[in-house]
């Protein structure tokens, strides 16, 4: 499950750079529509599941100011400059740019324990900025293969990934995934309704059109969020993370077969590198972490029958 999920995201992001330069759609325009139709999913959902535990978010102020800033820093934010990435390079190179974000996370808390990194994790920024290199510049010291507005934005993708990872905890640990990560989506749907007028079509719509949006929407946004949630619960937070690393690689594949983007042995090198990254950060991840039991592999929720915790 975790790795169809992955598969779902990765080629999402070639379906979105599909209809950025074959159908003129605008990424934020797509993102607003993403965002508000997976989140009346997600939610309905959610209902259907346990009515009370969707509407408990709203009860508290400090809920209610954690909920909204996740939606606009984190939620709107990822999804925004991830498509906008996208639309300024490919979804290959975008995707292994925001695979940065673990990395970023790691630095976080270092900085928040007041420790230094241990050896691994050094090996690990070796790796992801000898990646980042060769993925932007091919190794040449004198030039960008991709422009700097492109590489400033995978950048900034990365960064947002790392807050949609970090912030969201104390939510996750009173609250059904489901409902939170529903809720973020609509109310950053919302948000972004009066400037991007989601009713006022944009581009070319015909069959393409229809097909590559409801994908995104469906596959790459619903059941990718539900599987990757589902397969948590049984294999654990620390694998399914692992796991997810194919989302480059598919991201890739499908960028290269489908839409004839050119990824030559330095890409394909410099994704490696930070694949790695992720790879040695999530096994270094579960050896600080106790191990959980085999009949609950991740920690529950407050409410015994909302969702398992899907961790960062």
């Amino acid at each position: 499950m975790v790795i169809v999920s992955a598969i779902f995201w990765g080629v999402s992001g070639t379906f979105a750079q599909f209809l950025f330069e074959e159908k003129a759609i605008n990424p934020a325009w797509l993102v607003c529509w993403r965002l508000l139709l997976g989140g009346v999913i997600l939610l309905v959902f959610s209902l259907s599941r346990s009515e009370k535990d969707t509407f408990q978010i709203w009860r508290k102020p400090t809920d209610i100011i954690q909920i909204f800033l996740f939606s606009l820093l984190g939620m709107v934010a990822v999804q925004f400059t991830y498509f906008y990435s996208i639309s300024l390079s490919n979804a290959a190179t975008a995707t292994v740019l925001q695979y940065l974000g673990p990395l970023i996370v790691v630095a976080f808390f270092a900085v928040k324990n007041r420790r230094w990194p241990i050896p691994v994790e050094y090996i690990a920024l070796g790796l992801a900025l000898a990646g980042t290199f060769l993925l932007v510049t091919h190794g040449s010291f004198d030039s960008l293969v991709i422009s700097s507005e492109a590489f400033v934005w995978g950048l900034l993708s990365a960064v947002s990934l790392a807050f949609y990872t970090i912030y969201p905890a104390d939510l996750l640990r009173k609250f059904a995934p489901a409902a939170v990560t529903g809720w973020a989506m609509f109310l950053g749907g919302l948000m972004m309704v009066p400037i991007m007028k989601p009713w006022e079509i944009q581009g070319v719509w015909d069959l393409e059109t229809f097909l590559a949006f409801g994908y995104i929407i469906l596959f790459g946004t619903v059941l990718a969020f539900y599987l990757f949630l589902s397969s948590v619960s049984i294999i654990g937070a620390t694998y399914a993370s692992l796991l997810c690393s194919v989302e480059p690689l598919a991201a890739a594949g499908t960028a290269v077969v489908w839409l004839g983007v050119y990824f030559g042995l330095m890409d394909w090198i410099g994704m490696l590198f930070i694949l790695i990254t992720v790879i040695l950060l999530t096994i270094n991840s579960k050896q600080k972490t106790p191990k959980a039991s085999s009949t609950n592999p991740v920690p529950q929720y407050n409410n015994k029958n909302s969702d398992r915790n899907p961790d960062s």
